[in-house]
């Protein structure tokens, strides 16, 4: 598998195996699948898994520990990372130093190579366009954020807990402001995907934007990890689980009637829209690497051949933005 640029582990594989399929996040899968696809990834060159504690419960942390735990772990990189909130800021090291320990035992790690920020980051008087109630919970202040937790990720790292931090979450001016701040994030993560949508996790804005942050990670060469290549089963053949009894994934399931066209396209070109997609995400400048939603063998077996495939040429790009203009 190809190794690319990714200045905070030196390279990193194309692909990462992500923790929202194996931790049943998109659909159920059993912990023996799940352990299966760890080692499938492993054997065929992906060397890098990012999982949290909120994926399942910590269910994609377990599986993780449990099919790493005799393997040789030297060219092996771990992401994790701790949904932090709005403590106080005498308090935020506490928190997250608590979740990344758990998350560590959990995984029988001694550290991980980088821990991500899992709160939506907000400009200080921001209030969510939906699910306002959580803001405390899930959303972290720029104050927040300077004052205390870039203090307590560098404490982290000091401690040989962690080598990098980042973030990826959030209200797009939040974003850009932390993006371009004196001490910008060593890694993001970023949404990239064709339909250039969040979906259901920007629901604390009523538009979202993500190639603007895309944008403004490149222009400030801040490395780059793509989620949402499929946009949560948009851009795939089917969604193949039941929508949210609360609503929460109503912006992905609307996003697959939106994507008709794309998958009318890929049939067109003999691809299938999942293969496409990651494809095209594999395509964008300064992409380290695009972490996967798979949640069995079959799937990542599927991803695996798209990137075997290579990159998208330059008229399929062309064809594929066209077609998204297309339909905004």
């Amino acid at each position: 598998m190809e190794q690319r640029i990714f200045k905070p582990f030196g390279t990193v594989s194309s692909l990462t195996l992500g923790g929202g399929g194996i931790g049943n996040v998109w659909g159920e899968t059993s912990r023996a699948e799940a352990i299966g696809t760890v080692n499938l990834a492993y054997n065929s060159g992906i060397n890098h898994f990012d999982v949290a504690p909120m994926y399942g419960k910590g269910e994609a942390e377990k599986v993780l520990g449990l099919a790493l735990k005799d393997k040789n772990l030297e060219n092996i990189k771990v992401t994790t990372k701790c949904r932090l909130g709005n403590p106080k800021d005498s308090e935020v090291y506490e928190v997250l130093n608590n979740s990344l320990c758990r998350s560590l035992e959990t995984m029988h790690l001694e550290k991980v190579n980088l821990f991500l920020l899992h709160s939506q980051l907000i400009e200080d008087d921001y209030r969510f366009f939906k699910f306002d109630e959580t803001r405390q919970s899930s959303g972290t202040t720029l104050s927040c954020y300077f004052n205390a937790v870039i203090p307590a990720f560098e404490k982290l790292k000091q401690e040989g807990k962690i080598d990098h931090w980042g973030i990826g979450l959030g209200q797009e001016k939040a974003l850009i402001k932390a993006i371009n701040s004196s001490q910008p994030p060593e890694a993001m993560q970023c949404a990239v995907n064709v339909l250039n949508s969040i979906g259901a996790i920007g629901y604390i804005s009523e538009t979202n934007n993500p190639n603007k942050i895309l944008e403004e990670c490149q222009k400030k060469d801040i490395p780059i990890l793509a989620i949402r290549a499929v946009q949560a089963g948009a851009l795939t053949s089917s969604m193949d689980r039941e929508p949210n009894s609360l609503g929460f994934d109503e912006a992905d399931f609307r996003d697959f009637e939106k994507a008709l066209p794309f998958r009318k396209f890929a049939e067109e070109i003999s691809e299938t829209p999942a293969s496409l997609a990651h494809r095209y995400a594999l395509s964008i400048d300064q992409v380290g690497s695009v972490i996967l939603g798979v949640k069995n063998r079959k799937e990542l077996i599927e991803c695996i051949e798209a990137e075997e495939k290579g990159l998208l040429d330059e008229d399929v790009m062309s064809n594929l933005e066209k077609l998204f203009k297309n339909m905004e």
